[in-house]
């Protein structure tokens, strides 16, 4: 069953990619609606589960309120270190002056080696999530739902993200394609490897927390203001509303 639902975040994460190669202007709407259902997995379903999972207190907090709190900045750290990698690359290439950080469609000058990077992380990430997947399955049914469908969505802008990193930065077609392939199978893989194995429930609640916090920062931070830049329609406000909202559904049904 973990197996057969992270085949969902497999195809989304192509169709991300897919996406990318052939942009269409509905693109917004499917990040807005991203973001409104990660929101409502984290506050709705990550957060309550996680408290009540890790138990403990530490220094007067919960343990799992800190993850949740380390999460967001870890993954604002991690995020901050790709957006300064390719800058600090293409300076060293160029001899000391940095190249524009945008203007992605010229590849001139720009080094190969940083989009792989970047989207070797994009994959390490997905792995992660498919691990995520599998562990709020253990907690029960209705958690591993709400979790996967927050995993699928936002595996749309992975899938983006991963293809338009590597061809940016000078990648072949192919090269691009072979990274959207083993960022697709990441999740998969990840989840497939907690069916050898059961996290100990404190331990369970401490990593839900900190996956909480990431995905409240790639909700909050990146594809919310991504859905809203180019676009900022009532529509997509909708969108992300109504993601919030089906998340409530789930939950309520769930218990």
């Amino acid at each position: 069953m973990v197996v057969l639902v992270a085949l969902g975040a497999f195809l989304m994460t192509l169709a991300g990619g897919w996406s990318a190669h052939r942009v269409t202007d509905r693109r917004h709407l499917v990040l807005g609606l991203a973001g409104g259902l990660m929101l409502g997995v984290v506050g709705l379903e990550l957060l309550p589960e996680s408290l009540e999972a890790a138990g403990t207190e530490v220094h007067g907090v919960p343990a799992a309120l800190l993850l949740f709190v380390g999460g967001f900045l870890l993954a604002h750290l991690v995020e901050r270190l790709l957006a300064h990698l390719p800058r600090h690359l293409d300076s060293a290439r160029a001899g000391g002056t940095p190249m524009a950080a945008h203007g992605a469609g010229e590849n001139h000058g720009r080094t190969p080696e940083v989009g792989l990077t970047a989207a070797a992380a994009m994959v390490g990430h997905s792995a992660m999530d498919g691990v995520a997947i599998g562990a709020a399955f253990q907690v029960g049914g209705g958690m591993g739902a709400a979790v996967a469908v927050a995993v699928i969505a936002h595996d749309f802008a992975d899938g983006f993200n991963t293809y338009t990193l590597t061809h940016a930065y000078g990648n072949a077609r192919r090269r691009a394609l072979a990274m959207l392939g083993a960022d697709a199978v990441a999740p998969v893989a990840g989840a497939a490897s907690t069916l050898f194995f059961t996290i100990p429930e404190p331990l369970l609640g401490g990593y839900l927390g900190l996956f909480g916090g990431a995905l409240l920062y790639l909700a909050a931070a990146e594809i919310l203001p991504e859905a809203h830049h180019d676009h900022p329609a009532r529509s997509t406000l909708v969108c992300t509303v109504a993601g919030v909202l089906f998340i409530w559904l789930v939950v309520g049904a769930a218990h």
